[in-house]
């Protein structure tokens, strides 16, 4: 099996309590829906700032900053892109960038 790392881009802050306990709730319902496959569940992050090739510094990221992480394990690319087509960040207009990760 093949770990892969989930970066999570965008996606909106939900208002009120209730709004960001059905937010948890459909996270919690995705993570248990994936099961062992989920080995670091990963958290939100914060502002990022990215270091360029020639040193300069983009305040917040730049165009798509990162919003969180996750590693799964899965059999391939496409088991992997499958698990990252139920994420709850989809709903809210964000997306999930899906990369291997590769043992050194």
């Amino acid at each position: 099996m093949t770990k892969f790392l989930f970066v999570y881009h965008g996606g909106s802050v939900p208002q009120g309590k209730e709004a960001q306990a059905r937010v948890m709730d459909q996270w919690g319902r995705w993570y248990a829906g994936m099961a062992a496959a989920v080995v670091d569940g990963g958290n939100p992050v914060g502002k990022s700032a990215t270091v360029l090739s020639d040193k300069s510094v983009v305040a917040h990221g730049g165009a798509n900053p990162a919003s969180g992480y996750s590693i799964v394990q899965a059999e391939s690319l496409e088991a992997a892109l499958a698990m990252a087509k139920g994420c709850p960040i989809l709903e809210g207009n964000g997306s999930v960038e899906v990369a291997p990760l590769i043992d050194m």
